[in-house]
């Protein structure tokens, strides 16, 4: 199938950043919908085949103007803790699946590649999954060249993953951790950019699920050792039993920031990994040949080096 403008939702968010460059380097135009254009426009200037608009993707009407004349539709959109109105896993999951599709067909869009989460089902533990469950039968029952992707968590410069566990051990001399057990394979999210953009033309992925893993499992323990490890802020981690986990849990949702809630520990109680090959032959990049090189930056000696760099720089500026 021709495949040549692509109406990109969430095209400005982490994944959706690096979905929009390797469109553009593939040399698709990319049309990217958010209610910040500015903000949007920072973040994307550089590439000249993709465009910026300022669309509400949860009106109707507003959402099938944008993928109108498009060739594919690809939905990034999700929140990871239930907020209020289009914040809500009813709103940014289920019902904007029903706006997409409705969209589409509309439109007269064919084909539709929708980002899910691995573990989605509707009958999860976690009102998270089931969201996303319900919104991955939405997108099969639509009768549309739908593709789904099931990433495990996404890491890489800028994530909101690896860097939460940093912030926390800048800040922390002991660590009490919950779920230490619960099992992760995370995915570059280059790689994860990279299927979505073999996936749009291949004949083969239509109809068909890929999850999305990179090469080795890793317990979240461990995880946050390693992140300790590569900032030089090694910690203390103590790992917490099950009654302790629900019980920070529910002790965080009180934060202003939310950075767990009971719902992300029911959602743990689900090993986040996969027993199949990358797809399209992608080789997935390992999580130690990426994190140290934006990780390293939180080291103390890094820092050093930075700011030793900035005054060579200062005396070789002074002294012409």
């Amino acid at each position: 199938m021709e495949i040549t403008t692509v109406c990109v939702l969430g095209g400005s968010g982490f994944v959706g950043r690096h979905v929009c460059h390797a469109l553009a380097a593939a040399g698709y135009r990319a049309r990217v919908a958010t209610r910040d254009r500015e903000r949007a426009r920072d973040q994307l200037i550089l590439l000249p085949t993709v465009d910026v608009a300022t669309v509400n993707i949860h009106d109707p009407a507003q959402l099938a103007a944008f993928v109108r004349g498009a060739d594919a539709v690809i939905n990034l959109v999700g929140v990871l803790h239930d907020g209020r109105g289009d914040r809500s896993f009813q709103a940014a999951h289920i019902e904007l699946a029903r706006k997409v599709v409705a969209a589409c067909r509309e439109g007269a869009v064919r084909r539709l590649l929708h980002m899910s989460a691995l573990a989605s089902a509707r009958d999860g533990p976690s009102r998270y999954l089931r969201s996303k469950g319900e919104a991955e039968a939405i997108v099969r029952e639509s009768g549309l060249a739908w593709t789904l992707f099931r990433p495990s968590v996404v890491f890489g410069p800028g994530d909101g993953f690896l860097n939460l566990f940093a912030r926390v051990l800048k800040f922390s001399p002991v660590v009490a951790l919950a779920c230490p057990g619960a099992r992760f394979q995370p995915v570059y999210v280059e790689d994860v950019a990279a299927a979505f953009v073999k996936g749009l033309t291949d004949l083969g992925a239509v109809g068909r699920s890929y999850d999305l893993c990179g090469p080795r499992v890793y317990t979240l323990r461990e995880l946050v050792e390693y992140v300790g490890a590569v900032t030089g802020r090694r910690r203390l981690v103590v790992g917490l039993n099950d009654a302790l986990s629900y019980c920070q849990a529910r002790a965080m949702e009180l934060l202003p920031v939310k950075l767990m809630t009971r719902d992300n520990y029911y959602s743990m109680k689900v090993d986040n990994v996969c027993d199949c090959d990358f797809p399209f032959g992608i080789a997935p990049a390992a999580l130690e040949a990426v994190a140290p090189s934006y990780l390293g930056s939180r080291t103390p000696r890094s820092r050093y080096q930075h700011f030793r760099g900035q005054a060579h720089r200062k005396e070789s500026v002074d002294g012409e």
